[in-house]
């Protein structure tokens, strides 16, 4: 993948599982609207409102094309609005990375 679309959330820590409900449906939805959706991610231990997804994209015409299927979806319409209005998203903060060649999902060597 060329680029990647890093989303850094604030979330309210207290509404962790309307969170997760979220970013699983975006599980349904990402893929369908033509990401390649590598993940969404909650904290586990230390600081406990922050989380992360993580969206691939071949080029940023392929993310704009994306961002008009997704506003077009409805399941992704009703994705937002939920979110908005039981408000478990603070902030949120878009950053875009593109992966350093030969370190990309590198495997663990045995010893």
């Amino acid at each position: 993948m060329a680029i990647t679309c890093f989303i850094r959330y604030q979330i309210d820590p207290f509404q962790r599982e309307a969170f997760a409900a979220y970013a699983e449906a975006w599980g349904r939805i990402i893929p369908r609207c033509g990401g390649h959706l590598i993940g969404y991610f909650l904290p586990h231990e230390g600081t406990n409102d922050v989380a992360w997804g993580l969206i691939s994209f071949d080029s940023l015409a392929a993310y704009e094309a994306y961002r008009t299927r997704l506003k077009a979806d409805p399941e992704g319409r009703a994705n937002f609005a939920l979110a908005q209005s039981q408000r478990f998203i603070l902030r949120e903060e878009r950053t875009f990375v593109s992966a350093v060649e030969g370190t990309l999902a590198r495997p663990p060597q045995a010893a």
